[in-house]
């Protein structure tokens, strides 16, 4: 049995020609029965299936097109929380530049990734670096990552940005640029959706000074016994919103509908969660979805989450009064973005698998 150590990659050792993975990667028996052959979910015609919803309509001249749209995305975010993102205004040229720099910079080696390391324990969690044990049970997860926050310019750690490829920063930089415009545009449907003014739930999480933009690039490795390793454990984001893109590899699964439920790769589209910060703004009528990624042994899997967080502390993130009622109390105690981080982290470590 291979040792791991704090600074072992996950990408070591699936190069390394392990057949058994470490045991510090086997997930608990009650997880283990729940993990499946992704490609043969992947195919499962007759398993529910998140909503795509086309952005082509969403500012349309005409009210009742423009209406349809905007109905078809609060109607996925109050059922799933999750949807595809098609016709969303980035280009596709633009999004394959962002996943030709991700794809290159995971396919220098690992040493030359090492320069560009992160440090958790000192607070330097900006950079290259793979998931420590953050639960009771001291579990680790079949990934290595690239973290670095990208908006506002003042959070940027240019340090740990990689040179190269030399279309890394100036392809990552603009994709940061437009999704921050299409957070405001999904962020004002949703707030109309709540009877609310168009611009008030891009306000309450800081608003285009301070919402934070912060890039995640995981890289999942082939995996020797998926059955046996989860990619990401169960979780909701913490964020707003988190936008996703990957290389087309299915792994990411949600908890639908009291069973887990294996997303299928939709060309061209961007996937986007609704984070607890909406879910707590919203008093729960939009959903911050459970999910989970899955790890296989046939092909390296790629993904690139954008989170959109309010500042840590400047906020008291509550159910906005609008959506209080006598018959819907607020489900949430008032907390700042921070407190909740810390409430979610304190309850895993406990062992509780509950969102809230």
């Amino acid at each position: 049995m291979v040792a791991v150590s704090g600074n072992t990659r996950v990408e070591s050792l699936a190069t390394s020609g392990i057949h058994q993975i470490p045991k510090e990667y086997i997930r608990p028996q009650h997880e283990l029965q729940t993990i499946t052959n992704i490609f043969d979910e992947q195919n499962d015609q007759n398993a529910p299936q998140l909503p795509t919803i086309d952005l082509n309509d969403i500012h349309s001249h005409d009210p009742m097109t423009r209406q349809r749209c905007r109905d078809e995305l609060t109607k996925a975010a109050t059922e799933w929380g999750v949807m595809h993102l098609v016709n969303h205004g980035i280009s596709g040229e633009l999004i394959d530049r962002v996943k030709a720099a991700g794809e290159s910079f995971f396919n220098q080696p690992v040493e030359e990734k090492e320069r560009y390391c992160n440090d958790i324990g000192s607070g330097k969690i900006q950079g290259y670096g793979s998931k420590l044990a953050n639960n009771a049970c001291g579990q680790l997860e079949w990934e290595d990552y690239f973290f670095s926050s990208r908006l506002p310019r003042g959070e940027r750690d240019l340090n740990v940005w990689p040179t190269t490829p030399d279309d890394y920063i100036p392809a990552t930089t603009e994709y940061a640029k437009q999704l921050r415009a299409l957070a405001t545009k999904i962020l004002s449907v949703l707030s109309l959706g709540l009877g609310l003014e168009e611009g008030r739930l891009e306000k309450e999480v800081g608003g285009m000074e301070e919402l934070l933009l912060q890039l995640k690039i995981n890289y999942y490795p082939k995996c020797p016994q998926p059955e046996l390793a989860l990619g990401v454990e169960a979780h909701t984001d913490v964020s707003a919103l988190t936008f996703i893109l990957h290389n087309m590899v299915p792994g990411l699964r949600l908890f639908y509908g009291g069973q887990w439920v294996t997303a299928k790769c939709v060309p061209d589209s961007i996937i986007v969660h609704i984070g607890d910060t909406i879910e707590i703004l919203s008093n729960g009528k939009y959903k911050s979805i459970l999910h989970r990624g899955l790890v296989n042994k046939e092909k390296v899997r790629i993904s690139w989450a954008v989170f959109c967080e309010p500042p840590k502390e400047k906020i008291v993130l509550k159910p906005l009064p609008e959506t209080v009622f006598e018959k819907e109390p607020p489900l949430f105690p008032p907390r700042t973005f921070h407190q909740h981080m810390e409430h979610k982290l304190f309850r895993k470590n406990n062992d509780i698998v509950d969102p809230k």
